[in-house]
């Protein structure tokens, strides 16, 4: 008996210098869309998403008296949540326990899915399916509409050749990077007032109209990088604060490009074939942009930003010249560039090119690459 307490006793020792204790604090995990996912462990939220070569998982059934699917492991130390990744599975495990709020299933080989797959769970708050073979004429179309308490659903990196509807209206993360989704239902986010990200970069979009984002009162990132968009799109939800568009083909921006977008903080157009003539000249001076990405691209000036920019990438241009008007407009006591950092490496640019006085419009510089 006394050996058996003391080998259970060094196993929960082992279990937890791998599983963090609850904190107040949120950890990121850089995968998902490539996105950060912000993990609240104060809400009970598994601060792991993977359980692969962590722990023996006859250890889990040997402690946990709970019925676990024999595909899938079932951690003690979070009852509701259900790890079936990386296990080559074709279907979804059937007999899901009812209690299950957080369900991993990326990395396996899962085609399809439909409502009696999930007709057992009730309280469903996160679905990961990120790495698999879904296709869009084999998901049904109740499967995620009946799951009303999900707040994330990731399907990054499928063979989806339309975004899912009807979706929950508490939806707060959609995540559908990496497929193949070249049009969008006009009704597609209808309801979604709660959605905050929304990932559909590296798919084979063209076009966006006015109804398609329609209702997303709350959308704070909207990544729609690496499409087949020729022109910004337009009617996009004034909430955004992030808007990344790089990778994209973009011949022309007219100064509305980004009209009514009047949150908006952090904007990428990195790897786009921007080229000076092509810009309008004040299509920048955002007053609200906060970090703005313009490298490796083809401006052979610098364009005019607001005073109030903190972060410049515009490295791998062909800048020949620095025009400090580009950054103020006017230099005074109170009259000068709020920029930490300014990246104009890669240009045809040196420290000589600097006049002499930028040092008074650029006063709070953290570092400039050149």
């Amino acid at each position: 008996m006394a050996v058996s307490m003391v080998l259970l006793h060094c196993a929960i020792l082992g279990l937890l210098c791998i599983f963090p204790s609850a904190s107040p604090t949120v950890v990121a995990y850089m995968e998902y869309g490539g996105i950060p996912l912000w993990i609240n462990r104060l809400l009970g939220e598994p601060s792991v998403l993977s359980l692969q070569n962590r722990i023996d998982p006859a250890w889990f059934r040997a402690n946990n008296p709970q019925p676990c699917p024999q595909q899938c492991d079932c951690p003690i130390q979070w009852t509701t949540a259900l790890y079936c990744d990386r296990r080559g599975l074709a279907d979804i495990p059937d007999s899901l326990p009812d209690k299950t709020q957080y369900l991993f299933l990326q990395h396996n080989n899962i085609s399809s899915l439909s409502s009696s797959n999930l007709a057992n769970i009730t309280g469903l708050r996160w679905l990961i399916l990120d790495h698999n073979q879904l296709e869009s004429d084999k998901l049904d179309q109740t499967a995620l509409q009946n799951q009303s308490q999900l707040c994330y659903f990731f399907a990054n990196y499928n063979h989806l050749s339309s975004v899912p509807r009807p979706l929950p209206a508490g939806l707060r993360q959609l995540r559908l990077a990496y497929n193949q989704i070249s049009s969008i239902s006009p009704k597609a986010f209808q309801n979604l007032q709660n959605l905050t990200v929304l990932l559909l970069q590296g798919n084979k979009l063209k076009t966006i109209t006015g109804g398609h984002f329609k209702g997303l009162f709350s959308l704070n990132l909207l990544d729609l990088s690496g499409n087949l968009f020729s022109s910004v799109p337009r009617h996009l939800p004034p909430s955004i604060q992030q808007l990344y568009l790089s990778n994209n083909s973009f011949t022309v921006m007219d100064k509305d490009s980004f009209v009514g977008l009047f949150n908006l903080k952090y904007l990428r157009l990195s790897h786009c074939g921007l080229q000076s003539r092509s810009v309008q000249p004040q299509l920048f001076n955002v007053s609200s942009l906060v970090e703005l990405d313009l490298s490796y691209n083809k401006f052979t000036t610098i364009p005019t930003v607001p005073s109030t920019l903190q972060y410049l990438y515009l490295e791998a241009n062909e800048i020949q010249e620095f025009n400090m008007t580009s950054f103020c407009r006017e230099v005074g006591p109170l009259s000068y560039s709020r920029m930490k950092i300014l990246r104009l490496d890669g240009n045809k640019l040196s420290y000589q090119h600097l006049p002499s006085d930028w040092v008074f419009c650029l006063r709070v510089l953290e570092r400039i690459y050149i």
